[in-house]
This record gives C-alpha cells, structure tokens and sequence, in this order.
C-alpha cells in the first residue's frame, strides 16, 4: 500500500478524528470503575503530542523529594534493574515490524511518531554506576550490545536475563563487572513474526526459579485473524534452567510490565487494554495474574463486557474472563511497575510505582506521568497518586515520557524517559 503524502495523512487524521467525540476529561480509576457505552467512528480521536527539550526544567515531584537525572543522551531507554550493588542496567532499543493493514493504521502511525524521539534505537545495555554513593552517577557504559530491541530485565543468582523482542537470553554476572563477558546464552525462542506489539516484560518468581514473559497481541481486535495470535495476549512462565516453557495466563491484551508482590510471591501486571471504542474505553488496568486465568481479550473487556468486533464469538470464553483489579483509566498506556518499600517515605510505602506512557488518541490527553497505587492488606485501595509529573506541560508540549519504574531499595525510584532519552531518579530529601 502507498503511504499518503505527510499532508493528506495530518489533514485527514485532524478530520476524522473530530468524529471521535470529545469524551469525559475525568477517568475512573479502582476496582468498580463507571464504564461508558463504546463509541465506533473511523478513527480514534488523536491529540498530536508536541515534543520539546527539557532545557532547565525537570518533572515535579512530591514536596520532601528531589528529582535528578542521572543519565542523558540515551537511545530510547525502556525499562531499567538495580542490581545488588547499585549499579543500574538500562535496556535502550526500538522494535516491531507490523505492516500497517488500512489507511486508519498509515494515519495512526503518523500521529505516533510525532510524539516519539527521533534517536535510533541502542540495541543495547547500558551500565550505571554511582561508585561514592553521592547520587551522581559518574559511569555509563556500555555493558551489551547488538542485542535485537531488549525491553524487560531480571536478575538471580549471577544471571542477567533480558527480554528481547524475539528470545529470552541470559548473561552471567559478577559483581561489579561493567561489561559482559561474552555474548549471551539463548534460553528459549519468544514470538516474533509481525511483531504489532514487540515489548516483551520479564519479572522472575520470588525462589528465581521461574521466569515471566508478557507477550502483546498482533493487532488491536484480531484484525489479522486469530492464527496471527498464537502465543499472544498472554504471559508466559519459563523454567530459568531449562528454558522450557507454558501459558501462565491468558487474555491480556498487551502486559507492558511485570512484577511479583515481595511478601506473598504474587504475579502482578499492568496492561494496555484496547482501543477504538471511544477516549473512555477501555481502561488500561493492574491486576494479579492467577495462574491458569482467562483476561478476557478479545472477547470481551473488563470482566464480561463484550466486544463485537471479535468474530466469531465465544460465550464460553467471556463468562470465564476474569475481571482485572484496579482501572488506571483509558489510554494512560501503562508501561511501567514496580512494587514500594519503606524507604521510600511513609506516604508511599505500601503500593506500587506506574509508568504512564501517555495517550496519542483522545482529545484530553491522559497519562504522561508517573502515579502511584496505594495498596491495603495486599490489593489496590483508594486514588492514585501523582508521583512524577510535568513530562507534558501546561503549554501541550511534551518533554519526556515515562515508561520503566524501577525501586531502588536504598530509597530511589528509577524513571526511564524514552522521549527525552534520559533516566530520572527520585530521592526524599534527607
């Protein structure tokens, strides 16, 4: 298919996306949120991201915390480690290889990119280190490279392993070692062919014993058919010794990111839910993972809501799909997650860190931002909290876009910007 000229592209994605509606400015967020009827038009509405430069500016952060970047001139960092010595791994990289099916797809991607850092991808790992312990980190180097689009990272017992878009592999470690040692191991194959989501998340159980791979879906509503969606929508769990692999859960549209709950050992993703169904539908959500558990895509959403676009239906399917715990809104496109630890200050102590990529397809923006989960007695309870803010301003400009959260235990939360190419850390201030 022809690409459109720039200017028919912008021209007709401003015109369709007025058909979109205007939507409701306030999200819902928790575990009953008020759901709106689907709204179907051509095309989403789409708000085009506006990137500037930082320049003396930094995101706000809560009063009592400081915010410093600690590494620049990175190429796309997504997700970020610490490891047990402090150093932090930074995995930078740019994947997917979808055709785009219709014109609305060639308009959509347009739009998207303008709100992206032109930077090449790093294919690569990049190594931290703040050896005084001062909060400046005076090294950065490269630790891997070559690597095809690494995304999610985990680490136990002197293996490093790295979720790239295509495998699972894994370096050996010893501390404080700056770059690798030769070239990674292969541990199992991970899909690949087309690739619409090519994010692949990675946390390991609490014993390291075993791996979780989140693993996107190949269109948005099955628009490639369902034989495109083998092995998608879903979360593996890999033997770390062998390799060998099984569907741990099912029906989750796209896990962007993956963490276990420290004190009971539980699984727990956030998740980019649908789109074109309206600016209010359908929330992107945290949710345990149970094993063995149905999350709905694509039959239907947030529990047992049906979505017609998925042909031919499956009853059977929808009254078994498990309905997810917390609404962090619509199109907010988490991308990030991370459990707390008291370091972090009493207020947030207890919940979970989320990284708010932000939307490209509502008239009111959402997103762009770092919020925090409060949890009460192991689940999510009450309002999310700006933790991060500022990535787009007031002005509409876009400075940086939030996507890994990482927890440093000695009392830093860890932000891997991928618009900016820039890694922020949030201390309290002594």
């Amino acid at each position: 298919m022809s690409r459109l000229p720039a200017l028919s592209v912008l021209s007709m994605a401003l015109l369709l996306s007025a058909c979109g509606g205007e939507g409701d400015a306030k999200q819902t967020y928790g575990a009953e949120p008020k759901l709106p009827d689907p709204q179907r038009g051509l095309l989403p509405s789409m708000k085009i991201a506006e990137p500037s430069a930082w320049g003396e500016q930094k995101p706000t952060v809560p009063q009592g915390y400081s915010v410093t970047a600690i590494a620049t001139d990175l190429r796309i960092p997504r997700q970020t480690l610490v490891l047990p010595n402090g150093d932090i791994i930074v995995a930078e990289g740019r994947g997917g290889s979808a055709a785009k099916l219709k014109p609305k797809d060639v308009i959509a991607s347009s739009i998207k990119a303008k709100g992206n850092t032109q930077v090449k991808g790093g294919n690569r790992l990049t190594l931290l280190r703040d050896a005084d312990g001062d909060g400046q980190y005076e090294l950065k180097t490269v630790f891997a490279e070559n690597l095809n689009a690494p995304y999610g990272l985990a680490f136990a017992d002197g293996k490093l392993y790295v979720a790239n878009q295509d495998a699972l592999v894994r370096f050996d470690y010893a501390e404080g070692q700056t770059k690798a040692s030769g070239a990674p191991v292969k541990l199992t194959d991970l899909p690949a062919e087309i690739n619409h989501h090519w994010t692949k998340s990675l946390t390991l159980s609490a014993d390291g014993r075993f791996l979780y791979v989140g693993i996107g879906s190949n269109s948005n509503i099955t628009e490639r058919g369902m034989e495109a969606e083998i092995d998608r929508a879903m979360v593996w769990q890999i033997d770390a010794q062998t390799g060998a692999h099984k569907p741990y859960a099912t029906g989750l549209r796209n896990p962007t990111a993956l963490t276990v709950q420290p004190e009971t050992g539980q699984l727990w993703a956030v998740v980019n839910e649908r789109d074109e169904l309206g600016p209010d539908l359908v929330p992107d959500y945290l949710t345990s993972v149970k094993e063995g558990g149905f999350y709905g895509w694509p039959y239907s959403y947030w529990g047992q809501n049906v979505d017609s676009r998925a042909q031919p239906q499956n009853p059977q399917k929808v009254a078994s799909a498990i309905k997810p715990d917390y609404s962090l809104g619509s199109h907010v496109a988490a991308l990030g997650v991370d459990f707390s630890v008291a370091a972090m200050g009493e207020q947030f102590a207890n919940g979970v860190f989320v990284g708010e990529h932000g939307s490209w397809n509502r008239p009111d923006p959402v997103g762009y931002k770092v919020v925090f989960v409060p949890f009460s007695g192991g689940r999510p309870a009450g309002e999310p909290i700006d933790f991060a803010t500022g990535f787009r301003g007031d002005d509409g400009k876009t400075r940086g876009r939030p996507v890994g959260v990482t927890v440093d235990p000695r009392g830093a939360l860890i932000i891997a910007d991928d618009l900016a190419n820039t890694v922020w850390r949030v201390t309290r201030n002594r």
